[in-house]
């Protein structure tokens, strides 16, 4: 840490977090990025915009009572909303976010945030990734994967401005919204934080399992992994490479090889993540080594113990990284299949991949 900034109410720092305090202030997925800071995994350097500064922003502006008269007929039918009517009432919620502006003084704090992330990553405009992180989500017992927005690539503290409001905005995507009208649980008891964290530029990347996904058989890690971004095995137009790991040993049980035709490649002057056709030479090579396998292996381990439960991890290989250098995690949470549970007729990458955050938006006004 520099010092230059300290946190606020409305800013807390994924380095500087309180223990016990981070979900209840940066919501899930900033808080277990704290977490696993202090728990000495490698994590991006990035900050949150509090929930507390959501509340503030929703009484300060009044959306609080509008946001309840567009919702009040959806929540009082009962025989529940049609998706015509959830989607209607999504946009017009959404609409109040773009269009609401911050009061001067929370525009000041996100501001003063992002310029010293700038100076902690050495950088003039460090690209972002702004992302939702929602109190109450990536819960073992809740399917909240992928229901909120991330945007990629966002540069300069008026677009990082911009991100955070569509972020708030968000949490009332039509997913989400009928997610909630299910399930009975009000916007007022999950209020959100947003995180603004540094892009990493992304040699490879993928996700890793604890255990494995289909059958929760605790043997084992389980990695799929691509070249450049996870955006096209999200996007299903590349197969990952397909790793099985001895838990005990470390030894490597299984490597298959796919064929990668596709990267996905994060282009900093459009904001967006692009599919690049991958030079014949390396469409067959090996995405990982053995000891970028090992890291990622290690890495996934200690997660699980410093829990005491199956992970599953979203990673990142800088371009940048040196011989020694840790495997830079981006997300983790819980594994949701079990043992006992009956296993799924096929072992499918894209859908195991597509409730990651490789996929997000571009930068909003683009």
């Amino acid at each position: 840490m520099t010092g230059v900034v300290v946190d606020s109410g409305s800013v807390v720092w994924v380095d500087a977090a309180e223990p016990g305090e981070a979900v209840a202030a940066a919501g899930s997925k900033i808080g277990r990025l704290a977490d696993l800071h202090r728990a000495g995994v490698e994590v991006p350097q990035g900050f949150a915009v509090t929930v507390d500064a959501y509340r503030r922003h929703c009484a300060d502006a009044g959306l609080d009572p509008r946001i309840d008269a567009i919702l009040a007929p959806l929540v009082a039918d009962p025989a529940g909303p049609s998706e015509a009517e959830v989607g209607t009432a999504s946009a017009a919620i959404r609409e109040l976010f773009v269009t609401t502006p911050m009061s001067d003084a929370l525009v000041a704090e996100i501001t003063e945030a992002y310029e010293e992330l700038c100076v902690r990553c050495v950088d003039v405009n460090v690209p972002t990734a702004v992302r939702s992180s929602a109190t109450g989500e990536d819960a073992a017992d809740a399917s909240f994967a992928g229901i909120f927005d991330t945007y990629l690539g966002v540069s300069g503290a008026p677009r990082v401005l911009d991100a955070v409001r569509a972020c708030w905005g968000s949490l009332f995507t039509a997913r989400a919204l009928a997610y909630r009208l299910r399930k009975g649980i009000s916007h007022h008891d999950m209020p959100i934080a947003v995180g603004v964290i540094e892009l990493i530029h992304a040699r490879a990347s993928g996700v890793a399992f604890s255990v494995h996904p289909v059958t929760g058989k605790p043997d084992r890690v389980v990695i799929e992994t691509s070249w450049g971004w996870g955006e096209a095995i999200v996007q299903g137009v590349v197969d990952p490479d397909h790793i099985e790991v001895g838990k005990t040993d470390g030894r490597v049980l299984r490597y298959d090889v796919a064929h990668k035709a596709i990267v996905s490649a994060f282009d900093f002057a459009d904001g967006r993540v692009t599919e690049v056709e991958m030079p014949a030479r390396l469409a067959d090579r090996r995405v990982l080594d053995d000891e970028q396998i090992g890291a990622v292996v290690e890495a996934v381990s200690a997660i699980e113990r410093h829990y005491g439960y199956p992970v599953d991890v979203e990673w990142v290989i800088s371009r940048h990284r040196r011989a020694g250098d840790g495997i830079c995690i981006v997300q983790s949470r819980p594994v949701t299949v079990t043992a006992q549970e009956q296993a799924p007729v096929a072992y499918d990458p894209v859908a195991l991949a597509q409730k990651y955050v490789f996929s997000g938006k571009p930068v909003p006004g683009r």
